[in-house]
């Protein structure tokens, strides 16, 4: 079972554009779901979905408030804080949902809002 201490190597490594260390806690064969894009399955589709999305912002920084914890499964929620190349901020709350395979993640899904990311008139 995941760990306060698991959750945040987890979101520490996508906060510091660890891609390799973020592929450490997938099974080879996980899923990965980010909002309401579709699914890649593989770790390493996952590490590559997550390293492109990266390189779309400047920066990102997980507050995570909850993580709850179940035979087989983890949800944390949180506030979710990305930085556009031009230092504007946009914060959503955000959940996830990690179906596990012993210490690693089988299925990784994430609920938050981010359309207004990329929206053109976005501050």
């Amino acid at each position: 079972m995941a760990s306060v201490e698991w959750t945040t190597r987890l979101f520490h490594s996508i906060d510091t554009n660890d891609t390799h260390t973020f592929a450490s806690f997938l099974t080879p064969d996980a899923l990965f779901k980010f909002a309401n894009q579709e699914p890649v399955v593989g770790k390493e589709a996952a590490r590559q979905t997550v390293a492109e999305f990266l390189l779309s912002i400047k920066a990102i920084h997980h507050d995570v408030l909850d993580i709850w914890e179940k035979e087989g499964a983890t949800a944390c929620h949180g506030i979710v804080t990305y930085t556009r190349h031009d230092s504007s901020q946009l914060r959503v709350p955000f959940a996830n949902v990690f179906k596990m395979q012993e210490n690693l993640i089988q299925e990784y899904l994430i609920y938050v809002d981010a359309s207004q990311l990329y929206a053109p008139d976005a501050p």
